[in-house]
Protein backbone atom coordinates (compact mmCIF):
# COMPACT_ATOMS: atom_id res chain seq x y z
CA UNK A 1 0.00 0.00 0.00
CA UNK A 2 1.59 3.39 -1.16
CA UNK A 3 1.77 6.71 1.59
CA UNK A 4 1.26 9.67 0.17
CA UNK A 5 3.19 12.60 1.68
CA UNK A 6 1.36 15.83 0.77
CA UNK A 7 4.15 18.91 0.53
CA UNK A 8 2.14 22.15 0.56
CA UNK A 9 3.96 24.00 -1.94
CA UNK A 10 1.91 27.56 -1.82
CA UNK A 11 3.50 27.80 2.04
CA UNK A 12 4.94 30.98 2.60
CA UNK A 13 6.69 30.57 6.07
CA UNK A 14 5.70 34.16 6.43
CA UNK A 15 8.09 35.64 3.93
CA UNK A 16 6.81 38.16 1.83
CA UNK A 17 8.23 36.98 -1.68
CA UNK A 18 8.64 39.08 -4.75
CA UNK A 19 7.86 38.27 -7.94
CA UNK A 20 9.12 35.02 -9.18
CA UNK A 21 10.53 33.94 -6.04
CA UNK A 22 10.40 30.56 -5.09
CA UNK A 23 7.61 29.93 -2.30
CA UNK A 24 9.70 28.28 0.87
CA UNK A 25 6.99 25.35 0.31
CA UNK A 26 8.29 24.76 -3.32
CA UNK A 27 11.75 24.50 -1.79
CA UNK A 28 10.84 21.71 1.26
CA UNK A 29 9.26 19.95 -1.69
CA UNK A 30 12.37 19.88 -3.89
CA UNK A 31 14.39 19.27 -1.00
CA UNK A 32 12.56 16.08 -0.15
CA UNK A 33 12.54 14.51 -3.43
CA UNK A 34 16.71 15.51 -3.59
CA UNK A 35 16.74 13.19 0.09
CA UNK A 36 15.22 10.40 -1.89
CA UNK A 37 11.56 9.09 -1.40
CA UNK A 38 11.29 5.93 0.62
CA UNK A 39 10.14 3.14 -1.01
CA UNK A 40 6.40 2.69 -0.82
CA UNK A 41 6.02 6.52 -0.29
CA UNK A 42 4.69 8.78 -3.23
CA UNK A 43 5.34 12.81 -2.87
CA UNK A 44 2.50 14.90 -3.84
CA UNK A 45 2.58 18.50 -3.86
CA UNK A 46 -0.67 20.32 -2.84
CA UNK A 47 -1.58 24.12 -3.31
CA UNK A 48 -2.67 24.29 0.96
CA UNK A 49 -2.98 22.30 4.28
CA UNK A 50 -4.50 25.31 5.50
CA UNK A 51 -1.66 25.33 8.44
CA UNK A 52 -0.30 29.21 6.86
CA UNK A 53 -0.03 30.51 10.14
CA UNK A 54 2.34 27.08 10.57
CA UNK A 55 5.20 27.90 8.43
CA UNK A 56 5.63 25.13 5.70
CA UNK A 57 3.30 21.80 6.64
CA UNK A 58 3.18 18.27 5.34
CA UNK A 59 1.22 15.54 5.61
CA UNK A 60 1.41 11.86 5.69
CA UNK A 61 -1.98 9.54 4.93
CA UNK A 62 -2.98 6.13 3.67
CA UNK A 63 -5.85 3.87 3.56
CA UNK A 64 -6.93 2.97 6.98
CA UNK A 65 -3.83 4.24 8.89
CA UNK A 66 -3.60 7.55 11.05
CA UNK A 67 -3.04 10.54 9.05
CA UNK A 68 -0.50 13.72 10.48
CA UNK A 69 -0.12 17.04 9.78
CA UNK A 70 3.63 18.37 10.37
CA UNK A 71 4.12 22.44 10.36
CA UNK A 72 7.24 24.36 11.21
CA UNK A 73 9.11 22.92 8.47
CA UNK A 74 11.63 23.91 6.14
CA UNK A 75 14.15 22.37 3.46
CA UNK A 76 16.48 22.15 6.23
CA UNK A 77 14.20 19.28 7.92
CA UNK A 78 14.13 17.46 4.31
CA UNK A 79 15.73 14.39 5.31
CA UNK A 80 13.63 14.02 8.94
CA UNK A 81 10.71 14.68 6.54
CA UNK A 82 11.92 11.37 4.60
CA UNK A 83 13.17 9.45 7.42
CA UNK A 84 9.73 9.97 9.20
CA UNK A 85 7.75 9.23 5.86
CA UNK A 86 9.64 5.61 5.92
CA UNK A 87 8.90 5.05 9.75
CA UNK A 88 5.11 5.65 8.67
CA UNK A 89 5.02 3.44 6.01
CA UNK A 90 6.79 0.59 8.45
CA UNK A 91 3.94 1.26 10.52
CA UNK A 92 0.51 -0.97 9.68
CA UNK A 93 -1.36 1.33 11.22
CA UNK A 94 0.26 4.60 10.93
CA UNK A 95 1.46 4.86 14.33
CA UNK A 96 5.15 5.26 14.56
CA UNK A 97 6.36 4.97 18.32
CA UNK A 98 7.61 7.84 19.90
CA UNK A 99 10.79 7.25 20.00
CA UNK A 100 11.13 6.02 16.76
CA UNK A 101 10.20 9.18 15.40
CA UNK A 102 12.47 11.80 13.79
CA UNK A 103 12.42 15.00 16.52
CA UNK A 104 10.48 17.08 14.12
CA UNK A 105 7.54 14.78 14.00
CA UNK A 106 7.37 14.60 17.55
CA UNK A 107 7.83 18.33 18.24
CA UNK A 108 5.81 19.65 15.61
CA UNK A 109 2.64 17.77 14.85
CA UNK A 110 0.21 20.07 14.42
CA UNK A 111 -2.78 17.37 13.93
CA UNK A 112 -3.54 13.41 14.25
CA UNK A 113 -6.42 12.63 12.60
CA UNK A 114 -7.72 8.82 12.72
CA UNK A 115 -8.37 6.62 9.93
CA UNK A 116 -11.99 6.73 8.13
CA UNK A 117 -14.02 4.48 8.54
CA UNK A 118 -15.17 2.95 5.33
CA UNK A 119 -19.17 2.04 5.58
CA UNK A 120 -20.58 -0.23 3.60
CA UNK A 121 -22.61 0.79 0.77
CA UNK A 122 -26.76 0.62 2.13
CA UNK A 123 -28.33 -2.53 -0.12
CA UNK A 124 -30.64 -1.14 -2.24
Amino acid sequence: MTVTLHVCITCRAGQTLGEGDTTPGKRLHGAILEAGVPDGVSVVPVECLSACSQGCSVALSAPGRWSYVYGRLSDANARDVVAGAAAYAAAPDGIVPWRSRPEIFRKQSLARIPPIAVVPEAAE
